[in-house]
């Protein structure tokens, strides 16, 4: 089972891509709006050193922004 954990915010375009993404390959995650909880925020900044978002959490790997290819490279098949 894969755990991922997607950051976002609500109007961000690519957060929106990635979770469209993530539904189209059959994937389950957890989504963690930035917005609504800071905490989460400072979280992500001190783990990759990136403000911006998505950032995406997939199986302890961090992948920062809309990279579809690199997510599927961190999910067990």
């Amino acid at each position: 089972m894969n755990e991922i954990t997607v950051y976002t915010t609500s109007t961000c375009p690519y957060c929106h891509m990635m979770k469209s993404f993530l539904n189209k390959q059959g994937l389950p995650f957890k989504e963690v709006n930035v917005q609504l909880d800071p905490a989460a925020m400072q979280k992500i900044v001190s783990a990759t050193g990136q403000l911006g978002v998505p950032q995406t959490q997939v199986n302890g790997q961090w992948v920062v922004g809309y990279d579809p290819d690199r997510v599927m490279r961190y999910v067990q098949a």
